[in-house]
């Protein structure tokens, strides 16, 4: 996420600093084009810079945000591509005076990671959730949503409780989804050697996410725990009903159900 978001931002500002622990990174990052200069030298690479973006597992965020303050110019805006906010958040409202914090939550993204799969047009069209705190400055703000705006997301101000409710479902929820049913099919189906021959579209699209990076993931799912808990448990009873459905073998009443789900999913994606 972070190599994309250089390479959509660059020709867009004065410059596009990268910032990696291996100099392979930013030698890639060069040779795709994604930054204007690279560095694994944090000192060196957010000396002048207007504002640095942490692009990097939630709880590394956190820890790293504090280690990066101390090197930031006055009034220097700090955000984050994070996926929760609540902890992020909190932590932000602990840094030094002199830095302009901002959580941020692009809702794009793969299923792979690393620099090999940067796709800088992934934010357009998107939306991306901004976090302020009562400390950050309208100046400030109004940075991070010229940010947003260049890379073709549209903002969206959430406080960091109701952005964290809201992605524990339609986010964090369908991870664990795709995640069970790959766990279901090999349970059921990885003993006949025709199951992998006979896999469809709809089983890869459904389980697309459960390929995604297991550090960045569980993260997530420790710092959101009870708003993921919450969604798992109304997920789980829908799932008792429909077994209910499926067992009692009414069809009108199967039918009714399914039509009724099918029709708030065209309200939503009309």
């Amino acid at each position: 996420m972070g190599g994309s978001l250089a390479g959509a931002l660059r020709g867009k500002c004065r410059a596009v600093v990268g910032v990696a622990r291996r100099a392979e990174t930013i030698e890639t990052a060069l040779a795709r084009g994604l930054i204007d200069r690279g560095t694994t030298d944090t000192a060196d690479g957010v000396r002048e810079a207007d504002a640095v973006v942490l692009a990097t597992p939630v709880r590394v965020i956190m820890r790293q945000m504090h280690e990066i303050a101390p090197l930031l110019p006055k009034s220097c805006l700090l955000m984050d591509l994070g996926s929760t906010k609540s902890q992020i958040v909190a932590e932000m409202a602990r840094l030094p005076n002199h830095v302009q914090p901002l959580g941020g939550h692009p809702m794009c993204g793969k299923e792979v990671s690393g620099i090999g799969a940067t796709d800088p047009a992934i934010y357009r069209g998107c939306t991306f959730i901004l976090t302020p705190l009562p400390r950050t400055s309208e100046e400030a703000l109004a940075l991070g949503r010229e940010l947003v705006e260049a890379v073709g997301a549209s903002p969206l101000v959430l406080a960091a409780e109701r952005q964290d409710f809201l992605v524990a479902t339609v986010s964090h929820l369908p991870y664990l989804l795709a995640c069970a049913l790959v766990a279901t099919a090999d349970a059921l189906t990885s003993p006949d050697p025709a199951a992998w021959e006979i896999v469809a579209g709809g089983f890869r699209d459904t389980s697309r996410l459960a390929g995604s990076d297991v550090t960045m993931m569980v993260d997530i799912l420790l710092t959101n725990r009870e708003e993921v808990l919450k969604a798992l448990e109304v997920c789980q009873a829908q799932l008792r009903c429909l077994t209910r459905l499926v067992e009692a073998g009414d069809e009108d009443e199967v039918r009714d159900v399914l039509s009724a789900i099918r029709a708030k999913r065209q309200e939503m994606f009309p």
